[in-house]
This record gives C-alpha cells, sequence and structure tokens, in this order.
C-alpha cells in the first residue's frame, strides 16, 4: 500500500495477504512494488524464511527427543514424540504396500513440518506484520505501509506447489523404479482402456494416454490446490475478526479453536494422499 494511501478494509486485506517480494531489476536487488513486472523469477523470502525456519524447528525438536531418549521410564515429551512417531508408522504400515525405507521418514516429516507451518495460523494477524513493519521503518527508513510479511508458508501457492511438486517426481521416481521405463510407458498407454485386438489397442493409445496423464498430473495439483484453499480461507477470517476491534478476541478465540482441527487435519490429509499416491506408483499392477 503506498504511502498517504488512506487505510481501508480492502487495503488492509491486501496488505496481509501480500508476500514480502525480492527479485533482481537491472543487475540490483529489488523489493515488493519494484517485483511487480518482473514475472517468474521473484522470490517470496516471508515464505522462504518461515518454511526452512519451522523445518529447522522440527529437526532440532526431534533431534533433541532423540538424543535425551531413555529406556526407562520415558518423559512427558519423549512420549509426545514416540506418540507421534508411532502414529505415522501405524498409518504408512497400513497404506503403503511396498518396500521401502524413506516413507516413514518422508510422511512424519510432511505431517510435522505442514503442521509447523499450519500453526502460524494461529498467532494473531496483526502482530508479527506490525512488528516487521516497525522494524523497517525504525531500521531501513521504509514506511511501515510498504512493509510485507506473510507469516503461513501454507497460505502461499508456491510453497504447496512446490510440496505437492516434490511428492509429484517422488512418484514418478518410484513408478520407473518398480515398473521400469517400459512398464511405466505402458501404464499410461494401455489403461484404462484395453483390447485384445492389436489394431484397436494402438488406436486407443492416444485417448490413454490423454486420460493417464490427466489423472496422473492432477495428483499433485489435488495437493497444493487442497492445502493451500484451506489455509488461505482461514487466514482470510481471522484477517476479518482482526478488523473488528477489540470485539475480535472472543470471535478469534472461537474461530482459533476450531481451526484447530483445520491445520491437524489439512497436514493429516497431506500426508495420507502422500503414503497413497507413492503406495500407487510402487504396486507392479499392469
Amino acid at each position: 500500500m503506498a504511502a498517504g494511501e488512506e487505510l481501508t478494509l480492502s487495503s488492509h486485506i491486501q496488505h496481509h495477504l501480500t508476500n514480502a517480494k525480492m527479485c533482481t531489476v537491472d543487475g540490483s536487488f529489488a523489493f515488493n512494488k519494484a517485483c511487480s513486472e518482473v514475472g517468474f523469477w521473484t522470490w517470496h523470502i516471508d515464505t522462504l524464511a518461515w518454511s526452512i525456519g519451522l523445518g529447522l524447528v522440527f529437526l532440532w525438536i526431534f533431534r533433541s527427543a532423540a538424543s535425551k531418549a531413555t529406556t526407562g521410564v520415558p518423559g512427558k515429551f519423549q512420549c509426545f514424540i514416540e506418540m507421534v512417531v508411532e502414529f505415522v508408522a501405524a498409518n504408512v504400515k497400513d497404506t503403503f504396500h511396498g518396500k521401502s525405507a524413506l516413507i516413514a521418514p518422508l510422511a512424519l516429516t510432511i505431517f510435522v513440518w505442514v503442521f509447523l507451518m499450519n500453526l502460524m495460523d494461529l498467532i494473531p494477524v496483526d502482530f508479527l506484520p506490525a512488528f516487521a513493519g516497525f522494524v523497517g521503518e525504525q531500521a531501513f527508513g521504509m514506511d511501515s505501509k510498504d512493509v510485507y510479511m506473510k507469516i503461513v508458508p501454507t497460505t502461499d501457492i508456491n510453497m504447496t506447489a512446490a510440496l505437492a511438486i516434490g511428492v509429484f517426481l517422488l512418484m514418478i521416481g518410484y513408478s520407473v523404479k518398480i515398473k521400469g521405463v517400459t512398464g511405466f510407458i505402458k501404464e499410461l498407454t494401455l489403461h484404462p482402456f484395453s483390447s485384445s485386438n492389436v489394431a484397436v489397442q494402438v488406436l486407443l493409445i492416444p485417448f490413454n494416454l490423454l486420460l493417464e496423464t490427466i489423472a496422473l498430473v492432477a495428483k499433485p495439483f489435488s495437493l497444493a490446490l487442497r492445502l493451500f484453499g484451506n489455509l488461505y480461507a482461514g487466514e482470510l477470517i481471522f484477517i476479518l475478526i482482526g478488523a473488528v476491534g477489540l470485539m475480535q478476541l472472543p470471535l478469534h478465540f472461537i474461530w482459533a479453536v476450531f481451526h484447530i482441527l483445520v491445520i491437524v487435519l489439512q497436514a493429516f490429509v497431506f500426508m495420507m494422499l502422500t503414503i497413497v499416491y507413492l503406495s500407487m506408483a510402487s504396486s507392479d499392477n499392469h
């Protein structure tokens, strides 16, 4: 929002839903509005900072639990970590039907990391953005209205798409590893329609390839958009609640209690769909 522009509800919402951007313009670094015309190669530095930071928090928490683990009566912290690990391991055992040592650690990482990123949604929406504006104003002489800070990485489609693309590449990798390149191509071209007549089967290949490609590409799209849509909508409601003044406190509490379910559920859904998709990719059904 430009300096001197009147603060309205729409501009307030837009400010909170805008990422802090960094790009290069004419060989030098530029930020925020200067990046509006750059296009694809723009870094959302708030999303990167918070997601990497929360990933390090996840590693630190579980490393601390592992280093302090005892064979005797475990403490509360160790019990909690063990419950999370056992919960994820049980879901992997029930859902993934292949053999891979990667799936359980991957599922644990996805569940906890996505949960931590979603959990940032419970921090009051004005607190950290206002603090970032204060720092920008005091330390760098910027107008606080021109300082942006989105603290929930999963409300950025770039973050959820990056997670989904990572899962998609693993799906392709497991399919080629288990079925081979030829088997993977056959899976895309000889299903779902098949015929014992070779000529008819050749004619069906383009239709099979189109349908199977759409089904394959739809999986990462659904992963990315589901997580993004739910968290973006939740954040928007928090911003609207924050605009009502002191009355926001009871409303914020009510919505936060409900939103805790959304935060956990979306992390669980992303983890489970990842396991299911990788299990499907690992099965040799052809």
